[in-house]
């Protein structure tokens, strides 16, 4: 190899472990560098392209794609070329753990970008576990790195556990102290819950009896109707369709009048607040990664949005109306450099060595870079959480607006493990 093309390599990595002088003008040159045998590395990707969950699946399948291709461009994984096998879940838990055996058994998939749904994700753990193979969660129910977790789920984002942290208590101090929770009669929802509630009656609260609507729901006015009088902040998880459905008919009641909004980033994903034609003014939400640029403004925010083609205010695409996943959809990106960054510390070569990437893994510090762009971050060794900045924002004239940065240091100090993996057996 030429001394010219080891210098550049050595450039490329600094790069991606977001060094000082990594700036991007580099980033989109393209080498072969693909300078070890031993095959393709393949991730399997586990997503969302059909169901209740599309809207967001096609950003996680883009995002993923794009990580890929950046990570093939700097010359792979271990001067190994990546290769991406996706399987589409249908948003449907069965479906989904079908296809997670046939990209593991049948595609040789040697790790996996996991589901953003919750229900899907749950699935999967298991026949993940029995199959030995490291699936890293984008979904928030904590469960998947709690009670249903094991020694091969991982997940870099945050789950109801962190959500309930980061925003309840402020929430608690600045919107009002009687709590109404409406959402999904599912899993995602049903995590939500339990997780808010505890944290409200723990700081003296009350959270009146939960509203679960049906998945399948389109009109939200019957259970809209059963929100109690005396509640101050009316709680909402939705997605999709639905998420639609609640902000105009609850405007249309004018709850807004009578209680605060307020809601965790999902129900405003892959929406424009613009696009509601005033049905979320005022809303607060939590956001993992702003929507807005100008709110993390570095040189990795603004390459990363734009490879996902989008623009720096609302998420959307450049080339037509879909509105990024923004919140979640990173993770489909940075899971793939995580894994890159465990691979290559532990010198992984085949599934024989799968406990070298998991230890490697375990209390792994993700730089801010562009194989990081939402920040900074630590997969926590115990439960295999990712501790992150999050951002609560409220809807002004149509754009998400930073309040208040909770920062993962602080995070740290009132999220304790409940779970510790790293002491089960591989």
């Amino acid at each position: 190899m030429s001394k010219y093309k080891l210098s550049r390599r050595s450039f490329l990595s600094h790069a991606l472990s977001g060094g000082a002088a990594a700036g991007t003008a580099y980033l989109g040159l393209t080498r072969d560098l693909y300078a070890r045998d031993g095959g393709p590395i393949i991730l399997g990707h586990h997503c969302e392209l059909t169901g209740g969950f599309a809207s967001w699946g096609y950003w996680h399948d883009k995002a993923a794609k794009a990580a890929v291709a950046l990570v093939n461009e700097q010359g792979g994984i271990a001067g190994r070329k990546v290769e991406l096998i996706t399987e589409d879940t249908e948003s449907n838990p069965a479906t989904g753990t079908r296809k997670l055996r046939s990209l593991i058994e049948r595609s040789g998939a040697n790790f996996i970008v996991g589901s953003v749904h919750s229900g899907v994700m749950l699935s999967a753990i298991p026949v993940a576990t029995e199959l030995k193979t490291v699936y890293f969660s984008a979904g928030e129910a904590t469960e998947a790195t709690g009670s249903k977790g094991s020694r091969y789920s991982f997940r870099t984002g945050t789950d109801t556990y962190t959500l309930a942290a980061a925003g309840a208590p402020w929430a608690f101090e600045n919107l009002g102290k009687n709590w109404t929770i409406i959402s999904p009669d599912y899993a995602w929802g049903h995590s939500h819950h339990q997780e808010h509630k505890a944290v409200i009656e723990k700081l003296g609260g009350k959270v009146n009896a939960p509203i679960f609507v049906p998945l399948d729901a389109k009109d939200m006015v019957p259970y809209l109707a059963k929100i109690p009088q005396e509640t101050q902040v009316l709680f909402s998880v939705f997605f999709g369709a639905q998420a639609v459905a609640f902000y105009t008919q609850a405007k249309s009641m004018g709850l807004e009048k009578t209680m605060r909004m307020y809601s965790i980033c999902g129900t405003m994903e892959a929406i424009a607040p613009s696009d509601l034609q005033g049905a979320g003014e005022g809303v607060y939400l939590v956001e993992n990664f702003p929507r807005m640029l100008k709110y993390k403004d570095d040189a990795f925010h603004r390459e990363h949005n734009k490879r996902m083609g989008i623009d720096d205010v609302d998420a959307r695409e450049t080339n037509s109306q879909r509105v990024m996943a923004k919140s979640h959809a990173w993770q489909s990106w940075e899971n793939v450099f995580a894994l890159k960054q465990a691979i290559e510390t532990s010198g992984w070569k085949t599934k024989k060595d799968d406990k070298l990437v998991i230890e490697a893994l375990e209390g792994a510090k993700l730089m801010n870079s562009i194989g990081h762009p939402q920040g900074e971050k630590l997969l926590r060794r115990e439960d295999h959480s990712g501790l992150v900045d999050c951002y609560i924002s409220r809807v002004e004239a149509g754009k998400l607006e930073v309040k208040k940065k909770v920062t993962k240091e602080e995070l740290v100090k009132v999220l304790p493990p409940r779970f510790d993996f790293s002491k089960n057996a591989i």
